[in-house]
């Protein structure tokens, strides 16, 4: 049997990282066993449902190069198929026709929680053998539930969670398709699932109450259709912040686009999304490839993970060091362009690249240490009044005329800087810390007699005099 995985997020908000998680190993498991992911939208909300959304969804995974084999199915384009499966339902007797009104229903679930009991349909319109129903009210337009089995038990060995049983008593009939005739959200996934032969539901536990019911659907529906097969599920242990808390948008559960906004490299969020309740060893980092080779579902933790931002911006500090310079020089000439620095020298932006590509966790964060080689900066106030004081400014005139006599390497630029602490009686960075300041506009950057070479002889000492006058 060809293994089939599906990714189905609901369009009514972004891509986020709990979802590309599922996406991800949903992804992997396919890839690792030669089968096919399915990418299947499942926008029956209508009131919710947004283009934006699906689209955030789309630019989600493209990002992340989670590529598909098939889809994306869009759910509200196969309701006629949900209709026919339905009228089989009801043929088969396994759904019913459910008149009680709102009403009704309302007033049975107060009066059932009045006598602390759990809330759930009454079965007044369940068909049973030798049972008189009530005449249909003409006034009343049915909803159609799922005829759920009253005995037994609903079983599955969950491939993370292990085995879980939940009693038939604890289900009640579950609508399937409302007044309208609009079919349900678990009765949609489903026909779905049977239709696209999925073999294997790797989903968040979130979805754990639903299993059973879902479950019973498809054996009512394989006694109709005898090729339907019940899937294997593993349901995945949900993300908590690094406080333990539930993951929120101050823990990193925002868009997985803002990820790109905020300067992280597709290879590290992919990187970091693996290790997420997963581990192969002690191995820390590894490409997608890798990813897929080893993955399997016995490694993943039913215990929630953790999400942990530190860990994230490590891994994506060793992308960047690592990343292709033509990469590196595309996106930052887009970021720089969003700081109003547009068309720099392509030459001097390579150079600055890779000498601040050490040094930061984020390509923003490298954008940012990049403007001053194309744009005077602002001088730090505190800065200034902590290092440009009246001492050292003889020493920075001094020093000036040294290097306009000098040449512009940075090996040279290094021993001039050395020559004047040593004949003033200074420390380094009593001369380098104004230097950087008069230069950069602030206290801290890499080598400054590298960055001096970059910026350029011409650009350096107009700097400087700017700062003697």
């Amino acid at each position: 049997m060809t293994v089939r995985t599906r990714f189905a997020p609901s369009p009514t908000g972004f891509l986020h990282i709990g979802g590309a998680r599922t996406a991800l190993f949903s992804w992997a498991y396919a890839k690792k066993h030669g089968g096919e992911f399915i990418l299947r939208i499942e926008d029956t909300d209508v009131a919710r449902s947004s283009p934006e959304a699906v689209q955030a969804i789309l630019d989600g995974m493209q990002w992340l190069g989670l590529d598909y084999d098939q889809g994306p199915f869009y759910q509200m384009l196969r309701m006629d198929r949900y209709k026919v499966v339905i009228q089989s339902m009801l043929a088969a007797g396994s759904a019913y026709y459910c008149y009680s009104s709102k009403e009704e229903l309302e007033a049975l679930r107060e009066q059932q929680m009045a006598q602390k009991l759990k809330p759930r349909y009454d079965g007044k319109w369940r068909p049973e053998k030798g049972k008189l129903l009530p005449l249909p009210p003409v006034d009343v337009s049915p909803v159609i539930r799922f005829k759920n089995p009253q005995d037994g038990v609903v079983a599955w060995d969950d491939l993370v969670k292990g085995r879980i049983e939940i009693a038939n008593s604890e289900l009640d009939d579950l609508i399937i398709a409302r007044a309208d005739g609009t079919p349900t959200y678990n009765f949609c996934v489903v026909v779905d699932d049977s239709d696209m032969g999925i073999t294997q539901v790797i989903r968040g536990d979130d979805h754990v109450n639903n299993t059973p019911r879902q479950i019973n659907m498809l054996c009512a529906l394989s006694e109709i259709d005898s090729s339907i097969q019940v899937p294997q599920y593993a349901h995945l242990s949900m993300i908590l912040g690094s406080d333990g808390q539930k993951l929120s948008k101050r823990h990193g559960a925002v868009s997985v686009m803002q990820y790109h906004e905020d300067g992280y490299l597709p290879e590290a969020v992919i990187n970091y999304l693996a290790r997420l309740g997963w581990s192969h060893g002690d191995e820390e980092v590894f490409s997608k490839q890798q990813f897929s080779q080893w993955f399997d579902l016995d490694h993943i933790t039913p215990s929630a993970a953790q999400f942990n931002t530190e860990k994230l911006n490590w891994l994506n500090a060793h992308y960047i060091k690592q990343a292709d310079p033509t990469t590196l020089l595309a996106d930052q000439l887009q970021r720089l362009a969003l700081r109003g620095v547009l068309a720099p020298d392509a030459a001097k932006l390579s150079a600055g690249i890779a000498l601040y590509k050490e040094r930061v966790n984020t390509l923003n964060e490298l954008a940012d240490g990049l403007v001053y080689f194309f744009e005077k900066p602002s001088l730090d106030a505190a800065a200034v009044v902590k290092h440009l004081t009246p001492d050292i400014m003889p020493v920075l005139a001094e020093l000036g005329g040294e290097l306009n006599a000098s040449d512009w390497q940075a090996e040279t630029i290094h021993q001039v800087i050395n020559d004047a602490v040593t004949k003033n009686g200074l420390k380094f960075p009593k001369l380098a810390m104004p230097l950087r300041v008069a230069i950069t506009g602030i206290a801290q950057s890499p080598s400054i007699d590298q960055v001096m070479a970059i910026l350029g002889k011409e650009e350096v000492l107009t700097r400087l005099k700017a700062v003697l006058k």
